[in-house]
This record gives C-alpha cells, structure tokens and sequence, in this order.
C-alpha cells in the first residue's frame, strides 16, 4: 500500500520540531513526538491521535471516520480524507494531534 507522497510532504514542512521523528510503517507513514506516535499518512488519508473527547467531536466532521486496523477500530485514532485537507484543516488536525500527544509521557 503506497502513500501520498504530497501529504506526506506538506506534513514534513509543518512537523519541523527536532522531537518530531518519521519512519515507514505498515505501508504508510508516521511521525512520532517525542518518541509517541502523533499523526500519519495512509494512502491519501490522514491518520490522527486524538484524546477520547476529541475523538467523538472529530467523528461529527466531514471526511472523518474512525482508523481502523484488522477489522478493529484503533482507539485513540481518526482517519481524515485527503480532500479534506486544506491547509488550515491539515493545521488544524496538527495541533490536536500534538496537544493530545504533549500530554504522554516520551517514550
């Protein structure tokens, strides 16, 4: 499973804290804060660790629909359409994901 290399780029351009990491996984891309998994890219979609509060608002949004792996939703984690990522969205959906991942403890 290929991702998208443009997502994958524009998530580079914005992650450019030293603690902020990627590597290649399960076919797609993550990028790690401080060690924990903040956010990814899965063919043209973004994938997004969110805190449970904002996992039921984020649900209500358009283009969003849980992450799910195996047949199983993965919680803790939302997939954002691609279409669905402006520049202000993708900023956005950016800052959720470090302010949930700021509150864990670095791995």
């Amino acid at each position: 499973m290929a991702y998208d290399e443009v997502l994958a780029q524009r998530l580079r351009d914005r992650l450019t804290d030293p603690a902020v990491t990627e590597r290649k996984m399960f076919g797609g891309l993550a990028f790690f804060t401080n060690g924990n998994m903040t956010v990814g890219v899965s063919r043209d979609e973004l994938i997004v660790r969110l805190g449970a509060p904002e996992i039921a608002a984020a649900l209500t949004r358009p283009g969003v629909r849980p992450f799910e792996s195996g047949g199983r939703a993965m919680k803790g984690w939302i997939l954002v359409a691609g279409e669905h990522l402006d520049d202000p969205a993708l900023e956005g959906w950016l800052a959720a994901a470090y302010d949930h991942v700021s509150t864990l403890p670095p791995k």
